[in-house]
């Protein structure tokens, strides 16, 4: 069975590409390790032309003990290196950057393709670190302002997040907050609930509408809005190409939140009644 291994090496962005097909590719043959030269507006435009694929082939072979290698070069924005390992066979995926590396990330890549070793897997990271302006960046597309709406029935969404601004982040908290969602004039029980929610590009915060009722104590709203804030503060890493939300380091930081057992308590003893509006 295939073994499918997909590096660290992505960055974050809306949906990844989907890779083109796949068509049948030519045994990799060993050959001298001359350093590819291809044209700097084919490298920018990420067109490389098939010698230069063949070129860089023929260098990672040159360190693969054993096995074939199918090299595909892609102009990919989020996933640098992608390798499928088959029996006898390297299926892999490389961003065109690499058409023209150094002969010591050359080698790292073959101890990568072929062991997964992780020292080579550190020297493959800085080098996309130091190529990053090869990738390919898209403008954001412009979107239309949201709507705010922060004053509810019962609670005061603009109130509750000065006050924990002021007390829990010393006023580093930049992000927009509102109310979403609908509250249905009859309600009726869902199976599931998103109750905060937080948009890293456009700084964000969203609660959702069911929460400002008045069985809703203003502490676990309270605790909603400071979990929200916190993406603003904490790191978010991108792990296989997909942003990290929640880190053992942001688990912490909530924790020290004043009212967070008695918080959880109260939601799961009333979690269906939340989940009916």
């Amino acid at each position: 069975m295939a073994e499918r291994v997909q590096t660290a090496f992505a960055f974050a962005g809306p949906t990844p590409e989907a890779p083109p097909p796949r068509g049948r590719a030519r045994p990799a043959r060993r050959a001298s390790v001359r350093r590819a030269a291809v044209p700097q507006e084919q490298l920018d435009l990420g067109v490389p032309d098939e010698a230069a694929r063949q070129r860089l082939a023929h260098r990672i072979a040159a360190h693969l003990k054993g096995g074939r290698l199918a090299l595909a070069i892609t102009d990919n924005r989020y996933t640098m290196i992608a390798v499928k390992r088959e029996r006898g066979l390297y299926r892999v995926r490389l961003h065109h950057m690499f058409l023209s590396a150094e002969p010591a990330v050359i080698r790292a890549l073959g101890r990568y393709i072929a062991e997964n070793d992780r020292q080579a897997s550190e020297v493959l990271g800085r080098f996309i670190d130091s190529h990053q302006g090869r990738i390919r960046r898209v403008p954001p597309r412009p979107t239309a302002t949201p709507a705010i709406e922060t004053r509810g029935q019962v609670h005061d969404l603009r109130e509750i997040f000065d006050e924990l601004n002021r007390r829990c982040f010393g006023g580093r908290i930049t992000a927009q907050i509102t109310w979403s969602g609908a509250r249905h004039r009859r309600p009726r029980h869902h199976c599931s609930i998103k109750m905060g929610s937080y948009s890293v590009e456009d700084r964000l915060i969203r609660v959702h509408a069911s929460l400002d009722r008045a069985f809703v104590p203003r502490y676990f709203v309270e605790w909603i809005v400071f979990h929200e804030m916190l993406h603003q503060v904490q790191d978010i890493p991108v792990v296989c190409g997909r942003r990290r939300f929640h880190t053992r380091a942001f688990r912490a930081a909530e924790r020290a939140f004043l009212h967070h057992e008695r918080a959880s308590r109260w939601e799961k003893a009333h979690l269906a009644e939340l989940l009916t509006y």
